[in-house]
């Protein structure tokens, strides 16, 4: 069986992709392949983010927002945007999934703990799905 991959995206790939990503990365560990990018990527991962990932443990801080290209979308197995609309381009055979979210620019850390908690709790779903408990 192949590793399934998915892409997180949001507009600056800044905030909510690189938490959703880093749960993922975490919580799944090599079992899934984790990307993120953004549709106009900020210059640095938002400081409330790394600050609110770092209280449950994970460390976001050495990411950096990336791009989205053409080619990560359609060699992904599951594409989740967050926010990026029209902006991802679409291809047959992967599957989109949408979470509103709200978006933690510009909002300190208490703001940002309840989308953190949020994006958690769909990634150990999605998870769940992508990767059937040994029987």
């Amino acid at each position: 069986m192949t590793t399934p991959s998915v892409l997180f995206v949001c507009v600056h790939n800044a905030g909510r992709s690189q938490m959703a990503a880093g749960f993922l990365s975490h919580l799944a560990g090599d079992a899934i392949e984790v990307r993120s990018a953004g549709s106009a990527p900020a210059e640095t991962v938002n400081a409330a983010a790394v600050e609110a990932m770092a209280e449950v443990g994970i460390d976001i801080s050495d990411q950096t927002p990336k791009i989205l290209t053409p080619d990560a979308v359609d060699t992904s197995d599951v594409v989740i945007t967050m926010g990026c609309g029209d902006a991802c381009p679409v291809f047959p055979g992967v599957s989109y999934r949408d979470w509103a979210l709200d978006d933690p620019a510009g909002k300190g850390v208490d703001a940002v703990r309840p989308i953190r908690d949020e994006i958690k709790a769909r990634v150990e779903a999605l998870i769940a799905e992508l990767v059937p408990a040994s029987a």
